[in-house]
């Protein structure tokens, strides 16, 4: 007789085949969503292969998907912590502590011994993705990192940042901070690994000490290899600080074991469990079941729960006459010209526009970010002289990098990202009453009276509702995001998706699959919740008509036809006789409206800062973030970052815990407030007096007439 065991995780399908106590089988496979099409996949492998039979053998199912499979083929199912503590107990006798990281949940048991044998505690985190294998393949994603250069990155001998270590979303913020202040690659994985290790210990052993041996187990721990080193120094710390003693000649890394069946461990734990209790078992019948809910009764599942497809056929055909966006053709510029650029460094991606006095567009530029902004400066101003903007007449910064770069590059006019949305929405539709503008990480909405700006909403700390959510779950369907909307269009039913934290959303997502919902159908579902997310949840909007009639979309994620088309149902669902314009240049309109503003100061007669391409090309930077650069000047202790820069007449800063040579300018990122850019005390001080100055100057009148009032 054979045993087999399968594990439906949440992002792959895991299986062994064992006879007489040997494994004689083992396969795993991403399921991208297809949990019972992989399944049934792997049961075909194995009966093929491995000689599994209908009839004779025991299969055993555990995992997220096991639930909704394992009667189709009369398999037994085991809860999955179940499952592995059953493999560990019968492979490590041995072991205390064990730490499993799945793709998008994590599982910490401890085995103590008792007088009746060993005690186990089991904890386990399944809500949020922060510290789990598909956060930190994400996080690498953004920053370019090939799978293969991804898991041979070390942790040791980095330098640490700190990463929020209690949320997903929290911690992608942070890391887009240190992407921001140029902190290199191998640094922010490093500080991933760490907090990814953090959270498993702060929030998944509840107060109890891991003690020797300790087992690391599920894809991340094996394939990672600088997280079986964070782990390696984390315990190193707690034993010490714990008095907890190693075995006579044992080390750290001697008492931390990583299996090289790691991924397989549930998966064994069934088989275990299966050998074990024979009596209650019940053999295997064949993959007939599986293959009929595949082809027919998830379907019909879906029809009784699901909702009407993103768009019909023929509502799809005209929406696509009216919104489908013509490539635009920008005309050659001519090299004699003068230009007015103007830059949006934004988290994922950069853009460019460049006018000529006309506020003709004359060159665009959008690309996705490097990760460095000073490197992504030098890509977009090389591709603006490639295009024959040579002579800059004034140079306008908007987007998180503004900060960073409007003295380094010149920059004339630094514009607020919403003064450069509002000013390119106006361009194109003056009249307009709200502009929504979807971005990579953030979600802005203006309300507009009389061509002025009255009312914002901001949501920068969710990434419900934003690009960069979007994409994650596009790639993690193996998806190219300019590929997006025809497969959510391709869609003939969706599910419905819960609306508010990313968090929850990702785990509604991972429960549709389990119900067998496909990609194409969840990204459908993604793009009409959406609307939701940015008016309702981020927005706080209850009642849309009270906003106006006319709006503007722009904004990256606003090129995405699968998003328009919900955001249009969504508006005029509230609003039928609704006006929606699409932004011609969605994707570069914060460029264009810090072109605008760029324009508009040279009408002023003032001359341009800018430095010009070849000193941005020759530009030289060192970035420094650790503790001699944490600010210290109240509680929340910010990690900032040192961003250097080589600059004729810089005045360097001799006195500075980091100090800077003559010739060179610091800029400080990473800072929550204004006195985060004050380096020292001596400058605090300075910086003092200019405020209690400036206050002389202008008191506040209405602080006056009230302390008159109360007096």
């Amino acid at each position: 007789m054979k045993f087999a065991g399968v594990d439906i995780g949440s992002t792959t399908v895991k299986g062994v085949v064992v006879e007489d106590g040997e494994v004689i089988w083992k396969a795993y496979g991403r399921h991208k969503t297809r949990q019972a099409e992989k399944t049934l996949e792997l049961l075909s492998q194995m009966e093929l292969e491995a000689g599994l039979t209908a009839g004779r053998d025991v299969v055993t199912f555990t995992g997220s998907g096991a639930g909704t499979l394992a009667d189709h083929v009369n398999a037994r199912q085991i809860q999955e912590v179940v499952a592995v503590a059953a493999a560990v107990e019968a492979l490590h006798p041995d072991v205390h502590f064990v730490s499993e990281i799945g793709g998008e949940d994590m599982k910490t048991l401890f085995f103590t011994p008792t007088s009746a044998g060993k005690a186990k505690q089991v904890y386990m985190q399944s809500a949020c993705s922060g510290g789990t294998g598909t956060f930190i393949e994400k996080s690498a994603r953004k920053l370019n990192i090939p799978p293969d250069e991804l898991t041979t990155l070390p942790f040791d001998g980095q330098t640490l940042h700190r990463i929020s270590a209690k949320c997903g979303i929290f911690a992608e913020t942070d890391a887009n901070s240190l992407v921001k202040a140029g902190v290199p690659k191998t640094e922010i994985i490093a500080s991933l690994f760490d907090a990814v290790v953090r959270q498993n210990l702060a929030t998944l052993t509840k107060g109890n000490t891991p003690t020797p041996s300790v087992l690391l187990l599920g894809g991340p721990n094996m394939f990672f290899q600088g997280l079986q080193q964070a782990w390696a120094s984390h315990l190193a710390a707690l034993w010490d600080e714990r008095n907890v003693v190693l075995k006579a000649g044992q080390s750290v890394t001697d008492a931390i074991l990583v299996p090289g069946d790691a991924l397989y461990y549930a998966s064994l734990g069934c088989v275990e469990i299966s050998r074990r209790e024979q009596n209650v078992s019940r053999a295997y019948s064949g993959t007939d079941g599986l293959k009929w809910w595949v082809e027919t009764g998830q379907h019909g599942e879906k029809a009784k729960t699901g909702q009407e497809a993103l768009a019909r056929n023929g509502e799809l055909v005209r929406f696509l006459e009216d919104f489908s966006q013509p490539v635009i053709q920008i005309p050659q510029p001519v090299a004699a010209e003068t230009y007015y650029v103007g830059c949006d460094f934004g988290s994922t991606t950069v853009k460019a526009v460049a006018l000529d006095r006309d506020a003709e567009i004359k060159a665009s530029v959008y690309q996705h970010s490097q990760g460095n902004p000073i490197e992504d400066a030098k890509s977009v101003f090389r591709k603006l002289r490639d295009a024959g903007i040579e002579d800059i007449g004034a140079l306008g910064l908007t987007g998180y990098g503004k900060d960073l770069l409007k003295d380094i590059l010149g920059a004339d006019v630094p514009v607020v990202e919403t003064v450069a949305h509002a000013a390119a929405a106006m361009h194109i539709h003056p009249d307009a009453d709200a502009i929504c503008d979807v971005g990579g990480t953030d979600v802005k909405i203006m309300l507009l009276r009389q061509k002025a700006v009255v009312d914002f909403r901001l949501n920068s700390q969710c990434s419900s509702g934003n690009g960069a959510f979007l994409q994650g779950v596009a790639e993690r369907y193996d998806v190219r995001l300019e590929d997006y909307a025809e497969k959510a269009f391709s869609a003939k039913r969706m599910p419905k998706l819960m609306m508010g934290c990313g968090v929850f959303l990702q785990s509604d997502i991972v429960n549709q699959q389990r119900k067998g919902w496909a990609a194409e159908e969840i990204m459908a579902s993604l793009a009409a919740v959406l609307p939701l997310n940015v008016w309702v949840y981020a927005g706080q909007f209850q009642n849309l008509k009270a906003i106006g009639r006319k709006f503007v979309l722009q904004g990256g994620t606003h090129r995405n036809l699968a998003v328009v088309k919900a955001q249009i149902d969504f508006i005029r669902g509230k609003i039928p006789d609704a006006e929606i314009t699409v932004h011609p240049h969605a994707g570069e309109a914060g460029a264009l409206g810090a072109a605008l503003l760029a324009l508009e100061h040279v009408n002023t007669g003032q001359t341009s800062r800018f430095v010009g391409h070849d000193r941005v090309e020759e530009l030289e930077y060192v970035s420094t973030t650790n503790s001699k650069t944490t600010c210290k000047w109240c509680a929340m202790n910010c990690s900032r970052a040192f961003v250097d820069v080589q600059i004729p007449g810089g005045r360097g800063r001799a006195n500075s815990k980091v100090p800077l040579a003559e010739g060179w300018e610091r800029v400080i990122t990473g800072n929550s407030c204004s006195k985060g850019l004050i380096e020292d005390a001596a400058e605090m001080k300075a910086r003092k007096k200019q405020i209690d100055e400036e206050a002389n100057a202008n008191p506040n009148i209405a602080e006056s007439v009230r302390e008159g009032a109360f007096r």
